[in-house]
């Protein structure tokens, strides 16, 4: 039984929770022991699983941040770096706009009627909330930097933690001294613990999935259901649509080449990326279908499928949009222009400092719904689907860097 995939707990966790809910929820409709349960059980469990990955986000965020900068060799980017950093900013911004269009455009998570959104929303995870600024414009910019980044970090201030990491791995990177190295040394071995603790975390999702999907589902059946399949039909969509119409557009006119053949030569990447739902575990496949299929100049695929493994996440990108966007549907939280605008520029930045493993992003996911004061019980749901979903994506991320390649390797001399 400890052979099992985490995926494949996590599912049946999902199913138990589910099943167990339905059936209390229509045995106990009017007894007393079923709220005595929520309330001293079932809630309480997924709580504290929520709040251990609220607990490990700033460090994981703040130093893959700061590695990846460092990684980049700011000093040293030259044409070829700058040309990468603007097609993965441009892509990802894309992708991203791209999700949330499609989730305001088919409105996956509407119409949960109101009892229902109550019922779904009480007793949610008692998570401090800052008050956002409701600012627009060149105010609103102001107030992304932070005055403070310890206290932007206690807060909950995501921007203000992401842009501060991004300035302290730039002046990291420009940085050469003994004392200097030694702190990128630490930083790396912050990541690194941070990585192990999420990991273990995740081991308990299949309890504290169960946990939150019983909590929901005892007090709404299976009125969720549809909705959560249209959330997933939505993803697939902007996924689709961001692999065979951007990508296809990038590779003929910015890359120079068919898109037919180029899907044909990338095709063991992408089977491989589904498969490991990791960008990094898929990356040496990559680099041998860039240079031996695609015939890239080694310099090139290795610079650029290297850095894109860890910063080029246009699917995780899209992913954490429409995931947010639907969730505030769904429980019926109004998000302004300007809220909007700072999910997606957080979406745009986290995806530099999302791990490149699978579920890397769920941590950064549950911090969003804290800060824009969304339900985070609603993450259970989406653990519930996330392993295909996570497939599905990895292999946009993992094609989006080959693509990214072709770009950058035209024009680029040999060597």
């Amino acid at each position: 039984m400890s052979k099992i995939n985490l995926s494949v707990k996590i599912l049946i966790g999902l199913l138990i929770g589910g099943l167990l809910g339905v059936a209390a929820k229509t045995l106990g409709h009017d007894s007393t022991w079923l709220p005595w349960v929520v309330q001293n059980i079932t809630l309480p469990t997924g709580q504290i699983f929520l709040r251990l990955l609220f607990m490990l986000v700033i460090p994981m965020l703040f130093s893959a941040l700061v590695i990846g900068i460092c990684g980049l060799d700011v000093r040293h980017l030259g044409r070829m770096g700058a040309r990468t950093l603007g097609y993965t900013v441009v892509a990802s911004l894309i992708s991203v706009l791209i999700g949330m269009s499609l989730t305001h455009l088919l409105q996956p998570g509407a119409g949960l009627p109101e009892e229902a959104r109550s019922l779904a929303m009480a007793n949610s995870a008692t998570v401090t909330i800052p008050k956002l600024p409701d600012t627009t414009g060149v105010a609103l910019l102001v107030t992304m930097v932070p005055d403070n980044p310890i206290k932007a970090a206690a807060n909950g201030e995501m921007i203000g933690v992401i842009l501060f990491a991004l300035i302290f791995g730039v002046g990291l990177s420009f940085t050469h001294t003994p004392a200097a190295l030694r702190l990128r040394e630490a930083i790396e071995g912050l990541y690194d613990v941070s990585m192990t603790l999420i990991h273990g975390v995740l081991k308990l999702a299949p309890y504290g999935v169960a946990a939150l999907i019983f909590t929901m589902t005892a007090r709404l059946g299976t009125e969720l259901l549809p909705y959560l399949l249209k959330y997933v039909g939505v993803v697939l969509l902007g996924l689709g649509l961001q692999m065979f119409v951007v990508y296809s557009l990038s590779v003929r006119f910015l890359g120079g080449r068919s898109p037919l053949e180029f899907f044909r030569s990338v095709r063991v990447a992408m089977i491989t990326a589904f498969a490991t739902a990791s960008s990094s575990a898929t990356l040496p496949t990559a680099l041998t279908v860039a240079e031996e299929n695609l015939k890239l100049p080694r310099h090139v695929s290795r610079f650029v499928l290297t850095a894109g493994s860890a910063m080029n996440q246009n699917g995780t990108a899209l992913f954490e949009g429409v995931t947010v966007l639907f969730l505030a549907q769904l429980f019926g939280v109004d998000l302004g222009l300007g809220q909007q605008f700072l999910i997606m520029l957080i979406c745009l930045l986290g995806g530099i400092g999302t791990a490149g493993v699978p579920a890397g992003s769920l941590p950064v996911i549950a911090m969003i719904l804290v800060t824009f004061g969304i339900p985070v019980e609603g993450l259970a749901l989406i653990l519930g689907v996330d392993r295909f979903l996570d497939m599905c994506r990895t292999t946009l991320n993992v094609t989006g860097d080959l693509v990214a390649a072709v770009y950058v390797a035209r024009g680029e001399p040999e060597q």
